[in-house]
């Protein structure tokens, strides 16, 4: 069952899961992983970069307690925005190139990340 945008977006607002938008520190000179340590310090949070390599601005999306959810990039602003994702969570997140987490999922596997999603541009995000 298909929850309208809104309840989602609204719910996740209220427990916390949508995070500030934040610049991105440089990165120059770091590997991609050590780059999305420095730049996604946060325990169970999906990060993700306007720039590859885990730069740029900045977007976080975490789920307090043992509750998931999909958050829609579009609705903040970050549709196509995201050009690289980190995952601090043990578990598994997804991306979606549609609004609302429909379609083939993006794999985002627990505490890795991706430094570049090349073409694909997601529109939602599933956080466990």
């Amino acid at each position: 069952m298909r929850r309208p945008r809104s309840i989602v977006l609204a719910a996740a607002m209220a427990a916390g899961l949508v995070g500030a938008v934040i610049p991105g520190v440089a990165n120059a000179g770091l590997t991609s992983d050590a780059a999305a340590a420095v730049d996604c310090p946060f325990t169970n949070t999906v990060c993700l970069f306007e720039g590859t390599n885990y730069s740029g601005t900045r977007f976080t999306v975490s789920v307090p307690g043992p509750s998931q959810a999909c958050v829609s990039l579009v609705d903040h602003g970050w549709g196509d925005r995201a050009r690289s994702a980190y995952n601090t969570g043990s578990q598994s997140a997804a991306l979606f190139a549609n609004d609302d987490c429909v379609g083939g999922p993006y794999q985002l596997a627990g505490n890795t990340g991706i430094p570049d999603l090349g073409s694909f541009s997601p529109e939602s995000v599933w956080v466990p």
